[in-house]
């Protein structure tokens, strides 16, 4: 089939990369031509592990191109997916859908008759309806249909997600919209990856539901984290009791200093503000989202506990700053609302990461970016493990205890065991234990 991917971010390439290599004919349209030369040349816009060569075997197959040529990409299209970005809007917290309209607009005269129009965006409750609404009222003529198909990828584990996904879920009570979905999806249907058809509205919701629970686990985990701190108890062992319930399962169970991150953040107040105008509150979601905001700069203040209370003049390290491992990806890190509470605090911050420091010197330009994790630590009074890459999970702690001038450790992510800390000289402090 031929597929066209309006948007080439994050959500648009990995898609397109993905459905061009189960043979689909796709390309990504966008209007960033820096962009696109970039990925003619094959230079990611990300970071994702395994994207640049999936997409390479593909553009070489001659099943995937880019283009900043709309109109011309669609002709003999079968499907068109909307994959541009919807961040929250400023002023009010809700999706900005601008990107999705405008997109709209230009499909009314460029699509062809039959074409199925997919919102893969994360949208809004309704958004279809309006998507719909300004196709044919450019177009009015036109034989279409507008499905939901919203995408549950995990940065970082990107291309498995897609690949081998634990469900499809796919918005459209148009039953030939429906078949050429199946179509679309037919490799991963072979595979008994389930397809579950529910109406547009239903589909546009189970994204926002899925996310506000997931982000609900995570916060739920760090009060009891710090509920273990007061009585003694260990984290660990309460989130492995708990997980090991099926009805609870063991993901998403990792206490550590907060979510962030694309989705998680904007999603979640998203889906409050649209319970807000539609006079169904949904209180446990407004919590999350509260409890969220505080924890990144209490994280920040347990940093300057272990430096015996006062910060100011004071080094700190940070190892890790994206908002979780396997990307680049800075949005709403928590290492932003720490180091902010540390810079506050007058200390100095050095860091290190992977991937991330090119973005995020771009938001945080206080901070000192270096080479490694032991540059960072170097004469360093604290360190403190903020994302858990797995270049930090086997530090050589003597080497880097040697460099610096203080003993803090401050483990945001429970990546160490205590004694072997501490027997390398360290003063440690982790998150429940």
């Amino acid at each position: 089939m031929k597929i066209a991917m309006i948007g080439s971010g994050y959500v648009g390439l990995v898609s397109g990369a993905c459905f061009a290599d189960f043979g689909h004919d796709v390309v990504c349209v966008d209007k960033d031509a820096r962009k696109i030369d970039q990925l003619n040349a094959n230079i990611m816009p990300i970071f994702e592990p395994g994207l640049d060569t999936l997409v390479k075997t593909n553009v070489d197959a001659k099943r995937l191109s880019f283009s900043t040529d709309l109109k011309a990409s669609l002709k003999g299209c079968e499907a068109v997916f909307i994959a541009v970005g919807t961040p929250s809007r400023r002023g009010d917290g809700h999706a900005d859908l601008s990107y999705v309209y405008a997109a709209a607009e230009e499909l009314a005269d460029a699509i062809d008759p039959r074409t199925v129009v997919v919102t893969k965006s994360t949208v809004p409750v309704g958004t279809g309806d309006e998507v719909e609404r300004i196709i044919r009222e450019a177009n009015p003529s036109l034989d279409f249909a507008v499905v939901s198909n919203p995408e549950f990828l995990r940065e970082g584990a990107a291309i498995g997600d897609f690949k081998r996904p634990d469900r499809i879920v796919v918005g459209s009570d148009v039953e030939w919209a429906r078949e050429t979905m199946r179509a679309i999806y037919r490799p991963l249907f072979l595979n008994e990856s389930p397809i579950l058809f529910t109406s547009r509205r239903s589909s546009e919701l189970i994204k926002y539901a899925a996310n506000a629970f997931l982000a609900t686990k995570i916060t739920f985990i760090n009060e009891m984290a710090d509920l273990c701190e007061k009585l003694g108890a260990n984290v660990q062992d309460v989130s492995r009791g708990i997980g090991l319930d099926n009805r609870i399962g063991s993901k998403f169970l990792h206490a550590g200093p907060g979510y962030g991150g694309s989705c998680f953040p904007k999603d979640t107040l998203a889906l409050l503000k649209t319970a807000q105008d539609n006079d169904s509150p949904v209180r446990i979601v407004e919590a999350v989202v509260q409890a969220n905001d505080l924890r990144k700069r209490a994280m920040g203040r347990k940093i300057i506990a272990a430096l015996g209370g006062d910060a100011r003049g004071k080094k700190v390290a940070l190892l890790g700053l994206t908002f979780k491992p396997n990307t680049d990806d800075m949005r709403d890190a928590p290492s932003i609302a720490i180091v902010q509470t540390l810079l506050d605090a007058g200390a100095q911050v050095h860091a290190h990461d992977p991937e991330g420091m090119e973005e995020a010197a771009k938001i945080l330009p206080g901070v000192v970016m270096t080479e490694s994790a032991y540059a960072a630590a170097q004469g360093a009074d604290a360190v403190a493990l903020v994302t858990e890459w797995d270049a930090y999970r086997a530090l050589d702690l003597k080497k880097l205890r040697a460099a610096m001038a203080g003993s803090a450790m401050v483990d945001l992510r429970n990546i160490y065991r205590a004694a072997e800390i501490e027997e390398a000289g360290f003063s440690y402090s982790s998150i429940g234990r």
